[in-house]
């Protein structure tokens, strides 16, 4: 067990996530989520260079969508979306990400540097990817 050993979130941060636009339906969103064959968040795109970027997880299309009974044809991403989102710096310990998502009850946040999304990370790269290496 080495304590003093850095895991970084780029280490451990998925690279798929699925970016669109915010006027894009749910309908949408979920058909292109299927056919790429992973529920992988929604990173909704900055409409300008001063806007920021929004996210679109499942659990929000089940409680904004499905059990609210609207209509997914009719419910555009960016009225259930979550903006501005908490990014991850790539270059952050490993045990801070995990805090911060602890802080502010995050499940998953994309890792942004320079302006750019480089991937996502979630408590299952941070737990089976980060505390594993960390540990072993």
């Amino acid at each position: 067990m080495n304590r003093s050993r850095i895991i970084r979130v780029r280490d451990v941060m998925d690279e798929r996530f699925l970016e669109i636009d915010g006027l894009r339906t749910v309908k949408e969103a979920l058909e292109t989520i299927k056919a790429g064959g992973a529920a992988v968040p929604i990173i909704v795109r900055k409409r300008n260079e001063n806007d920021e970027f929004g996210i679109v997880l499942l659990a929000d299309i089940a409680k904004k969508v499905l059990a609210r009974d609207r209509s997914p044809e009719r419910v555009n991403v960016y009225e259930i979306m979550s903006k501005p989102v908490i990014s991850i710096p790539p270059d952050m310990n490993v045990r801070y990400c995990a805090r911060l998502f602890e802080q502010f009850g995050l499940s998953v946040a994309p890792v942004i540097e320079g302006g750019k999304i480089l991937g996502m990370v979630g408590y299952q790269g941070l737990v089976l990817d980060g505390l594993l290496e960390l540990y072993s």
